[in-house]
């Protein structure tokens, strides 16, 4: 019998190697979301990220960038491992007894990011908070010590409908995103292996995972803008989706693709490294 090759072999994907993935790729990461969420709360139009980076290590030391990790690495835990861990169970049930079909493949990728939108969107919000509050002023400060802190100090004081502030937006971000990361990455590899000019290697694994980041900062960065103005505001300031939409278009429309740039940075290289490791975890475990 022939011995498959490389770009034909199938090998079985656990549930919860993408959420593994997804929070060690976060912990390197992390600086550059940070720098996303400061420049969309920020009402400056020519901030950038570099400078974001300079005032944080200015005021803050090198740590600061590193602010909110522990809520980011919670984060992970209750976002990725059901948007992944649904995907890819999905897939692998199905694969058993047939091809996944690209619309399957694209549903599945949404319904598990519908429900790790939910699941996350907790320490999404405390994330959010613990990494814009070092640029606002002393009085202001939630001054929340962990990611736990934070979760009992929303519940204590905004009650548990306070933990899914911004929930809406967190939802359709995640299945825009699982989309994009999950189902965008399948195809992109499938495509360029199709071609037979590459193999089932690092190397087309980096090249698909940054086209399916491409496609999914596209994708989320108007929820993303939302998402973060809601669950960062104070209690009261927005009346509902419709207002924080209303305020981010008083400067223009391109004030939904605020921080487009940083976004692609920060998702880019978590995308790569997700799926190197997801890989290599697929291939040695």
């Amino acid at each position: 019998m022939k011995k498959p090759s490389a770009k034909s072999k199938k090998l079985p994907i656990k549930w919860y190697y993408g959420g593994i993935s997804g929070t060690l790729a976060v912990s390197a990461t992390h600086p550059l979301d940070l720098a996303k969420v400061h420049l969309q709360t920020s009402k400056a139009q020519s901030k950038r990220f570099i400078s974001v980076f300079v005032k944080v290590i200015k005021n803050d030391g090198v740590l600061g960038l590193y602010n909110g990790l522990s809520a980011s690495i919670l984060r992970q835990i209750t976002y990725s491992f059901p948007r992944f861990g649904l995907h890819d169970w999905y897939k692998n049930t199905v694969s058993k007894k047939r091809k996944v079909s690209v619309v399957e493949n694209v549903m599945a990728a949404g319904f598990g990011g519908a429900i790790g939108g939910i699941t996350g969107n907790p320490a999404d919000m405390i994330n959010v908070r613990m990494q814009n509050d070092m640029k606002l002023p002393e009085a202001s400060r939630r001054n929340y010590k962990s990611a736990f802190h934070g979760l009992f100090q929303v519940f204590k004081n905004e009650g548990f409908k306070g933990l899914f502030s911004g929930v809406t937006m967190t939802t359709n971000r995640a299945i825009l995103m699982t989309i994009g990361q999950g189902a965008g990455y399948d195809q992109m590899k499938l495509i360029l292996l199709s071609t037979n000019l590459f193999d089932d290697n690092p190397a087309t694994h980096i090249l698909s995972a940054f086209g399916a980041a491409g496609i999914a900062t596209f994708l989320t960065q108007p929820f993303d803008v939302m998402k973060t103005r809601l669950m960062n505001a104070q209690v009261g300031q927005y009346t509902g989706l419709g207002h924080c939409a209303k305020d981010i278009l008083l400067n223009g429309p391109l004030g939904f693709f605020k921080g487009i740039v940083p976004a692609f940075v920060r998702i880019g290289p978590h995308t790569i490294l997700l799926f190197i490791i997801k890989e290599q975890l697929i291939k040695y475990f």
